[in-house]
């Protein structure tokens, strides 16, 4: 894995996969998606689970988790805003960090 070094820009996180590669730009965002993925997740689930009540000790728990991923939400938010300010102290400016996610 190299993070710094890639042609694809300083950002690019690249991960070698054997002959294929992927890679993840803007890795703020792409761990701000994937959390809101794995929220909807837990909450549909949690919700069939309601369904039936030999589930809905199991479907409360998906709920529980749902809401600490939520919380974990404003910190992705603001660990970008760290992250820019510490590598860019030049543009600590609203504008810099206009795509909130």
């Amino acid at each position: 894995m190299s993070q710094h070094d890639s042609p694809l820009g300083p950002d690019a996180l690249v991960i070698h996969l054997g002959a294929e590669e992927l890679v993840i730009r803007k890795r703020y965002e792409v761990l701000s998606i994937a959390n809101d993925i794995l929220i909807g997740l837990w909450f549909i689930i949690g919700s069939f689970l309601f369904f039936s009540e030999s589930t809905s000790y199991a479907g409360t728990w998906l709920f529980v988790i749902g809401s600490v991923e939520m919380l974990i939400r404003p910190l992705i938010r603001l660990a970008r805003h760290v992250h820019l300010r510490r590598f860019h102290p030049e543009a600590g400016s609203a504008a810099a960090a206009g795509n909130d996610f």
